[in-house]
């Protein structure tokens, strides 16, 4: 899998890295929010099996993330940078 389209029809998870306050401000409404900080803390929140869409503000966050998930034994894991990137155009 490697687009978007994909990971949404293997039933893959939206996950936005950005804190609570920019979140706030808007976000991908069907994106699961946990700031990249606490990522490392929070990965049984999330199903191994599942694909993860990782989004963030600008895609520096995101990229931390993906790798994190990847060492953490995540295998699909798609970076879309900015979180507006995660919706899905086709919708």
């Amino acid at each position: 899998m490697d687009s978007l389209k994909e990971y949404l029809a293997e039933g893959g998870v939206v996950l936005d890295v950005r804190t609570r306050e920019e979140v706030a401000q808007g976000a991908n409404p069907v994106a699961i929010n946990i700031p990249v900080s606490e990522l490392g803390s929070s990965l049984s929140r999330l199903d191994k099996a599942q694909p993860v869409i990782v989004c963030c503000a600008s895609g520096g966050r995101s990229a931390a993330a993906r790798k994190l998930l990847m060492q953490n034994g995540f295998d699909n894991v798609l970076d879309v940078g900015p979180w507006r990137n995660s919706i899905d155009s086709a919708e």
